[in-house]
């Protein structure tokens, strides 16, 4: 009975895989209200943090929809169970509609009217209407645990001075300790501090930065990835960029399987989020622009001051720069979509948001994006090299609790090595 109701979840067929996505391209579920939500971040200007919250309450409503009557797994943040013989299609819907109409008022009336196409798709009667009640139920449990996670008000960390040190005041330091989804201890994955200025270490990455990221030095390979990874405030920031790489490299998947991974996608995305601000706020290092003009300050005779140095991203950053918080986000998605597809060499061609003249990449792998992406940041002048790669050790450490400790079969094996089932 339960496959039976799992299979009338987004149509899947007996084999367990869905449709063709352009063969109905707007009866997904899971596809439809992501897109959405993509496009909410853009018209809100949501910062990075924000953006990976929204994404994550949305999937966790999702599959606590369809997972409070199917039963099968373990729940995201909502257990269940639902009322007996409900359309789970309805409730998936109904979900999302009911954390999308709270977190973006503005855009209710769209919402409203998507709720009510995808509605009517479906046969009309008490489990259609059922579904959608646990839907919305599901839906506003979502919004109503995490109202209190910590991420209002918005707090900010007061400019610093002295060498090595960010000048400028940062808002959304409440993230440090925002409640997470799906990890125990956000704290665990705060790496220890930068290289001493004094170090070889920190000379290298300097002169690193210094070359690569010098706006005055002509390079437009090295503009267009940057431009490419940008994805700047007015984007889909860029927890979503892999937001979409997941829907594209799942469209041959069923939706249930889709909403499942894209539970797990954005619970990781959202919990890199914490370590990420509070190391930020931690060490409160400083950018390679204000590193380089006042080099003479930091006591290292491998480093050389160039006041009239400029990163080729065009201007300094508005965080302190350790770590990169773009790696964090590309660390923690390439390794949920390496353990869900058991596989990390998928082949995908993927485009930006700020993707220079619309032109789409294709990677051989997921990690090979997360590395462009975090080589971007560098190629940018926005953060040296050692912070790419604690910003994607952060992200990979939260994807490995998430996979182990998440979303799991109630009964039967549920893992193949690092690969969840």
């Amino acid at each position: 009975m339960k496959k039976f109701v799992l299979a009338l979840v987004f149509g899947v067929t007996a084999a367990g895989v869905g449709a063709p996505a352009d063969a109905e391209p707007r009866s997904d579920g899971v596809r439809v209200w992501n897109e959405l939500a993509l496009t909410a971040v853009r018209a809100t200007r949501a910062t990075d943090a924000d953006a990976a919250r929204t994404y994550a309450m949305l999937n966790v409503a999702l599959y606590d929809a369809v997972n409070g009557l199917t039963g099968t797994r373990t729940h995201a943040l909502v257990p269940g169970p639902g009322p007996h013989g409900a359309d789970a299609r309805a409730a998936a819907v109904a979900a999302a509609h009911a954390v999308l109409i709270r977190l973006d008022p503005g855009r209710a009336a769209t919402y409203d009217v998507q709720l009510r196409t995808d509605l009517d798709r479906l046969p009309a009667g008490r489990h259609r209407d059922a579904g959608e009640r646990w839907g919305r139920e599901v839906g506003q449990r979502v919004v109503a645990a995490r109202a209190d996670d910590g991420s209002t008000p918005v707090l900010s960390q007061p400019a610093g001075t002295g060498p090595g040190v960010f000048r400028a005041e940062w808002s959304g330091v409440q993230y440090r300790d925002v409640r997470p989804f799906a990890v125990r201890n956000p704290s665990a994955y705060v790496p220890g501090p930068p290289p001493a200025l004094g170090s070889l270490d920190y000379a290298a990455a300097f002169a690193e930065v210094a070359l690569l990221g010098d706006a005055a030095l002509p390079a437009p390979d090295k503009l267009a990835t940057f431009q490419f990874w940008s994805v700047p405030t007015g984007t889909d920031q860029p927890a979503g960029e892999w937001v979409k790489i997941a829907l594209t490299v799942s469209r041959d998947r069923s939706p249930a399987d889709s909403a499942r991974l894209l539970a797990l996608l954005t619970m990781a995305l959202a919990d890199s989020t914490v370590p990420t601000v509070a190391t930020k706020f931690t060490y409160r290092h400083w950018r390679p622009a204000t590193a380089i003009r006042e080099a003479d300050t930091d006591g290292n005779p491998s480093t050389q001051p160039n006041p009239g140095w400029t990163p080729r991203a065009g201007g300094i950053g508005g965080t302190p720069e350790y770590p990169s918080g773009h790696s964090s986000y590309s660390g923690a998605a390439a390794a949920v979509l390496a353990g869900f597809f058991c596989a990390d060499n998928i082949r995908f061609a993927h485009t930006t948001d700020t993707a220079p003249d619309g032109q789409a990449r294709t990677y051989p792998s997921f990690s090979a994006a997360a590395v462009e992406a975090g080589r971007s940041r560098v190629f940018g002048g926005q953060h040296f090299e050692f912070s790419d790669q604690a910003g994607l050790a952060i992200g990979r450490g939260v994807a490995a609790e998430v996979l182990a400790t998440r979303l799991l079969k109630r009964t039967g094996p549920t893992h193949h090595g690092e690969c969840p089932l």
